[in-house]
């Protein structure tokens, strides 16, 4: 495989950014006389080091209207918007809904390794009959940042921060397929 020139160069520039971090920063003192042998042993006092709360960074929306507050939401949400386009689909094709998640594998884009309910900060749950389905996404902590999900084949996605999500909690995205 070739390596372009902008790769060397990303390399070089990595590898000097990594020097330099790990360098110690020299600071320049005006000379000073010999230092005796007992001066010599004692270690320099170093000046304490500012400790900085580690600020977690601002969600920055995906696209005009996103309705997620965080990535992992987000990924919640586009995994509940795969799932209800294979349901679609899968409904058009065969003029019923799927009843288990395994049925969905290659229609649309719903692979076999989306059967497993474990998303990550959510688990997702789903029931189906030929007629309908509910699709849940529960985060394993509850809050403002990780609120639980809830559809059905109406398009609709409600959103509770406070409780598992039901079709009574406010719908924060529909969709007309």
């Amino acid at each position: 495989m070739k390596k372009s020139p902008f790769f060397a160069l990303t390399v070089v520039l990595l590898s000097v950014s990594t020097t330099l971090a790990q360098a110690p920063a020299q600071q320049s003192e005006p000379a000073s006389a010999p230092q005796t042998p007992a001066q010599q042993s004692e270690p320099a006092p170093q000046a304490p080091v500012p400790t900085q709360a580690a600020a977690v960074p601002a969600y920055t929306p995906k696209y005009h209207g996103d309705p997620a507050r965080c990535e992992s939401e987000f990924t919640a949400l586009a995994y509940m918007r795969g799932v209800m386009r294979a349901q679609m689909l899968f409904n058009k094709h065969y003029g019923r809904y799927a009843t288990s998640l395994s049925q969905l594998v290659h229609t649309g884009n719903f692979t076999q390794r989306m059967i497993n309910p474990d998303r990550g900060d959510y688990t997702a749950g789903f029931k189906g009959k030929t007629d309908s389905f509910v699709l849940t996404m529960t985060p394993k902590v509850l809050d403002a940042q990780h609120r639980s999900f809830y559809a059905t084949d109406d398009g609709k996605i409600h959103a509770d921060e406070t409780k598992p999500a039901d079709a009574e909690s406010p719908a924060v995205e529909t969709h007309h397929w």
